[in-house]
């Protein structure tokens, strides 16, 4: 039988007291930084994880909230990060970022910041959580003071933020169907993402409904402009007679168009592109492209919202905020050609 890393196990293994190990889990730094160094290399062998739910989240304020990105080059994430920032400033908190680069130890290192208390609060913008995460939130329920931003994989009661994907790539086949299309390509994230799975299957919805299932072709790649245009080649050359592509990010879209020059085809003359996330470039891409605005600046603010209502008492479940989308047309997509008679 597993039983429980305590403080006590830490005590020992570090060789110093448990107020000790109080003092420095605390952030006080009165401690010796010798004997801090002993005790997180405790803390860090033996997985050990705090009791939050018995302290007092409003006695030890650091005054900083860490959000921590998988890609701090996607267009998608810097406007997030614009809405926390609008958020947190006038709340007082600085906002210290972290590019995760989606490696497993860069964001368990974010997160043992969190659990150090130099930070009150997280919020991950990604689909996976390390470790330490998990612990808190086992520990403490809807009161961690962790908010997602987007789909995140996983039965825990973690705040979270995001809008109706699904829905939103089901409206948008809606749309290119009413334009008359019914060869239609469809460009997806990755398979292992949530939000890439969600988009995906209103794709498939969508096509169902208006029973074009049998003429609908699909791919899985990564949210990039590279991957975009990867996928894009790919299909054309797997289905010549396409007529539209919907692409699951902006940047894909942007990688689509690309391709589509390069085997010599006009948008949305020959074929019309569809992104998703109505990022800053969107309007003035050539041409503009029509995409799925979902309100990322809103976002943001929202995460911190939740995050300061969880660290203020007056949240203490798990919420689960679902912002509004809507589809913005633009030059991109037209009714299909006309096959020459």
């Amino acid at each position: 039988m597993q039983f429980m890393t305590t403080i006590k196990d830490v005590a020992a293994r570090a060789g110093v007291s448990t107020a000790t190990v109080s003092r420095i889990l605390a952030n006080q730094n009165a401690s010796n930084p010798v004997m801090r160094m002993k005790v997180m290399a405790a803390v860090n062998e033996l997985g050990y994880a705090p009791n939050f739910a018995a302290k007092s989240l409003r006695t030890l304020k650091s005054c900083k909230i860490i959000v921590t990105v998988p890609d701090i080059s996607n267009p998608y994430f810097s406007m997030v990060l614009r809405g926390i920032q609008d958020a947190a400033q006038p709340a007082g908190y600085s906002v210290l970022l972290g590019d995760t680069r989606m490696d497993p130890a860069i964001e368990e290192a974010y997160a043992s910041m969190l659990l150090r208390r130099e930070a009150d609060g997280l919020i991950f913008l990604g689909h996976k959580a390390p470790p330490t995460l998990y612990r808190m939130a086992e520990d403490m329920g809807g009161r961690a003071p962790i908010i997602n931003g987007g789909e995140f994989d996983c039965p825990l009661d973690i705040s979270s933020v995001h809008i109706d994907n699904a829905q939103a790539t089901s409206d948008m086949i809606e749309h290119l169907y009413e334009l008359g299309h019914r060869d239609i390509a469809a460009i997806g994230g990755p398979s292992t993402s949530p939000t890439a799975r969600e988009r995906m299957s209103g794709i498939r919805r969508a096509a169902h409904r208006l029973r074009i299932s049998e003429t609908l072709s699909m791919i899985h790649t990564d949210f990039s402009i590279e991957a975009g245009e990867r996928a894009a080649r790919d299909l054309l050359a797997q289905a010549p007679a396409t007529t539209a592509i919907c692409c699951s990010s902006d940047e894909q879209a942007f990688g689509a168009l690309s391709a589509l020059r390069h085997h010599g085809l006009r948008c949305p003359e020959d074929i019309s592109v569809t992104g998703f996330d109505d990022t800053r470039y969107a309007s003035v891409s050539n041409p503009p492209l029509t995409t799925i605005h979902q309100p990322m600046v809103e976002m943001g603010r929202q995460m911190v919202t939740l995050l300061l209502g969880i660290l203020n008492g007056t949240i203490s479940e798990a919420q689960s905020v679902s912002l509004h989308h809507n589809i913005v047309a633009r030059s991109s997509t037209q009714p299909p050609r006309q096959p020459v008679a």
